[in-house]
Order: structure tokens, then sequence, then C-alpha cells
């Protein structure tokens, strides 16, 4: 061990990240193992290395005790006191035993602990950025495409993007440069596994910070997010700022900001809803672009009524019920709809059984009456 490994391990830091003392520790680590192993070693024992010359030192380590069982490993108070007289009880003793022939036998075994632990040291390194960033959009280039899995190179590691996590109709190619949000990060024997999307709500939103600086600030909230990756999205935002429009600041100038979100999801339909404490205003405007001619609500089922134009029937519900269905993702109520012409044959229908109800009832009792005059007198 001699000052230029030294400055190669420092060098190593500099190039791959990996803290030098990080890499010390392995070889002092990698240096006990190798003297346990080559010289039967069984007792405590410690490897120094001068952080400064490299040069390398043994030790084996003794407690001391009242009675001696393990000579190997403990040391009696009595002789202990005889090297120095302040010694007390648990006090641990070493002593120098470093072999002449130990560096060659040193340098051999420890050279796969040491790539071990670098190794390890740079997964630890990986999982702690990625870890940092879970819930973050990055950024990387296509690898390779194998099995319906797309395999993207982040440089220092190498991402999976599953089927279930790929935008339908969407084409990856080797080589193309793509985004991706984080979902997890977890640490598996084979490294760290960073699972991503390009489907999650958390991915559009993410776009929106990337565009919007006023929603990177925080002058604009993102309140919720409802999504059908590949097909239409809607994000509902609000400002404390009564002066800043917040459906303009996310649509931006000419439509740009939102029009850059739209290429990144290739074609993706974004509807951006100002958000409304007032649940049935805020019903209403998530069913946008369809017009709400009226909303009731009930709190204690948490579901609403609305009522739309006929003509505009076809479109609060959308493609497969789509609308009906991102707008009650977006508010978290139920949503029942209902066109003008349905809840007036609904209410004709209630009149006409309300009224039935009170003929029957008048009918009821008019021959109640007759039968209690037509029946004979109860003699006294």
């Amino acid at each position: 061990m001699n000052s230029e490994l030294l400055s190669a391990l420092k060098d190593l830091e500099k190039e791959r990240g990996i803290d030098f003392n990080v890499l010390v520790d392995a070889i002092e680590a990698a240096l006990i193992s190798a003297y346990k192993k080559n010289f039967g070693a069984s007792q405590n024992v410690r490897v120094h290395i001068d952080r400064e010359t490299g040069e390398f030192k043994v030790f084996t380590r003794k407690t001391v005790v009242e009675a001696v069982m393990d000579s190997k490993a403990e040391i009696s108070l009595e002789d202990a006191r005889k090297e120095r007289p302040d010694y007390e009880l648990e006090d641990v003793i070493e002593y120098e035993v470093t072999p002449k022939d130990f560096g060659r036998i040193a340098a051999q075994t420890a050279k796969q602990v040491v790539v071990q632990r670098i190794r390890e040291a740079e997964r630890d390194m990986i999982f702690d950025k990625y870890y940092s960033q879970k819930g973050d959009i990055i950024t990387g280039i296509i690898h390779r495409c194998e099995n319906r899995n797309v395999y993207i190179d982040m440089g220092n590691t190498e991402v999976c993007l599953g089927p279930n996590e790929q935008m339908p109709g969407e084409n990856y190619v080797p080589g193309m440069r793509i985004k991706a949000y984080i979902i997890d990060v977890k640490k598996t024997t084979k490294g760290p596994q960073i699972q991503v999307s390009r489907t999650h709500p958390g991915f559009l939103e993410r776009l929106f910070e990337l565009e919007v600086p006023e929603i990177q600030d925080g002058t604009i909230e993102v309140k919720s997010v409802a999504r059908e990756a590949g097909f239409r999205s809607k994000i509902a935002v609000w400002s404390e700022n009564d002066n800043v429009d917040a459906l303009g600041a996310c649509v931006g100038p000419k439509g740009m900001r939102v029009q850059a979100i739209v290429n990144e999801l290739r074609g993706e339909k974004i509807d951006i809803i100002k958000w409304n404490e007032e649940p049935a205003e805020f019903i209403a405007s998530a069913l946008s672009p369809a017009k709400v001619v009226s909303v009731e609500v009930w709190d204690g089922e948490k579901g609403a009524q609305v009522v739309v134009p006929d003509y505009q029937l076809s479109l609060a519900i959308g493609k497969e019920g789509q609308n009906a269905r991102l707008a009650a993702k977006l508010t978290g109520w139920k949503i029942d709809i209902k066109s003008e012409s349905q809840m007036n044959q609904a209410l004709n229908i209630l009149q006409e059984s309300g009224e039935g109800a009170e003929e029957d009832e008048g009918l009821w009792e008019e021959e109640a009456w007759q039968e209690e005059t037509e029946s004979p007198e109860v003699e006294q």
C-alpha cells in the first residue's frame, strides 16, 4: 500500500463521485478479511491505513478482564497494568502484528472485496440520487426495446419503462430522447430498481410545473389531476392572488405553454379547469367544454345531478363517457348528467304521480264517508 494507490483512489473519487474515505474503509475491511484468511487468526484485529502516506498496520485487540478465558482476545488487569498503570477493566489494548509478507497477499485478496464495495457504493449513490427525485421527471435516451419493455439510458444507470406505463399508440425508437415520471425507487440485490411512467397523472402535473413558472414559485396551485393517458386529461388550478389568471398562465401566450405539453404527450387533449371551493361551480367547470344549466349536490352522498341543454348532452358525457368520467375523478364527486328534456319528463311523471295520489286519497275519503253513513246504527 503506498501513496500512488491513494492518489488513484482520489482520482476515482473525482471520476465516479465515490467518497475517498468510503474506498479506504473498504480496503481496510478487505485487509482484515485477508489477514484472518491467510494467517489463520481468529482474534479481534484492526487495520489502519494512513490517509497521507498509504502505510498500513495490523493490530490485534485485547480486552482487559478480571479472569482471562481467551488469551487471544483478553488480557488480565494485572498484566495490563504492567504495561500501563492507568488501564481499567473493559479497556481495549492494541498490539501491532503486521506480517512482513502481508502486502502481496493482501493486495490479491482485497481486490475483489474493494471492487464489490465500490460497486455497492455506486449503487447506494444511484439509489440516493433517484430516491430524492421520486415524484419528479427525468430525461434519458432510449437504449433498446425488448419484449414490449423500453430501456432508457440515464448515463449512470438504466431504467425500464414497462408496457402498462407506456402511452397508447406511442412509438419508441432507440436513440430518441424521452421524459418519464419516477413513481418509485427500490433497493434490490441487483441494484436500485427505478419504476417510471408516462401515463401517471403526476407526469402531467410535473410537465405543467416545468412549463409554467407561476406553478414552480407557488403563485398557482395544482389542486387535482384526472388523466386517461393518450386521450384526454383535466387539470384543476387555482391562485390565491386575485390579480393572477390561473387559466391564462397555464395556457400561455398564444397557447404556447399548454401546446408544448400537448406535443410532449403526442397530442393528448388537455382541459384546464379553474378550481372552486363551491362543489356545484367546480363540477360545472369540470364538465367543460359542455355548458351546464344547473347543478344539484347532495353532500351526504357526495353526489351531484347536473342538467345540460339537450344539444350538449353527448358533449357533457363524452365519447364512451370519457368527459363525465374524468370530471368525476377530478372533483371526487359522483355525477349524474341529464338533459333538460329528460329532467322535464321526469318532473312531469312525478307531478302526474303526485296528482294521481291526491285523487286516490280523495276518492278513498269519499267512499269511507259513504260507508259510515250507510251503516246501521248501533242500538243503545
